[in-house]
């Protein structure tokens, strides 16, 4: 049976809750035919890094798939791409703040996902699950894990499959922030088992238009 990790993290910037942990507890621990292994990152810079590569060495996964909340998106997002560059806007869960420094200093400026990132949007929005694709992981603690996942992928093993998704915050998030977009916990877990199991099946993505002005 091939593996399929997928990560999340904990609380940060004052939330009480991230909905990657809640959601990802939600997953099965098998998607067609694939087992899902579920492992929490910290949100540390060099703490993740450190404890994904060494997770990734430990199970050599088919896939390696994370998942951060992004507060203000009002849909599921895939990345296309991680830079190799930590510029935090705040500080990490230990305090770090990180500023124009590389992740890995010889590494590549940037890695692209390997995903199926329009066949993983389309089959989401078909099942009425709001899905986009986003041309920025930002340069806080999740593109630090989606550089070190997809640079993993390239050293090591270009066959597997690396990237990240991002998931809205759920309503209970948004209490006391009325104009920001939530989703329901059940459409986010819906949502990624879709995209999971597009991962898992599809190895060459089609080619729709996927882009933006912004």
């Amino acid at each position: 049976m091939k593996k399929y990790l997928v990560t999340y993290f904990g609380p940060f910037g004052g939330e009480s809750i991230n909905p990657s942990q809640l959601a990802v507890a939600q997953l099965p621990d098998e998607i067609a035919g694939a087992k899902i292994i579920k492992k929490e990152m910290p949100v540390v810079f060099g703490k993740s890094k450190d404890l994904l590569w060494k997770e990734i060495s430990d199970i050599i996964p088919h896939a390696i798939i994370c998942i951060w909340q992004a507060g203000g998106r009002p849909n599921i997002t895939v990345e296309r791409v991680a830079i190799n560059m930590d510029d935090a806007r705040i500080p990490d869960n230990e305090n770090n703040q990180p500023i124009d420094e590389p992740i890995f200093k010889e590494g590549s400026d940037a890695h692209f996902t390997n995903f199926p990132i329009k066949m993983m949007v389309k089959n989401c929005n078909d099942a009425k699950i709001p899905a986009a694709v986003s041309n920025s992981a930002g340069t806080y603690v999740c593109n630090h894990l989606m550089y070190t996942a997809c640079h993993w992928a390239a050293e090591k093993q270009p066959d597997t499959k690396a990237g990240f998704i991002h998931i809205p915050f759920v309503p209970e998030q948004t209490v006391d922030k009325p104009t920001m977009p939530s989703m329901a916990l059940a459409d986010i877990v819906k949502g990624l088992e879709i995209m999971i199991k597009t991962i898992i099946q599809v190895e060459e993505d089609i080619k729709i238009t996927g882009g933006a002005e912004h």
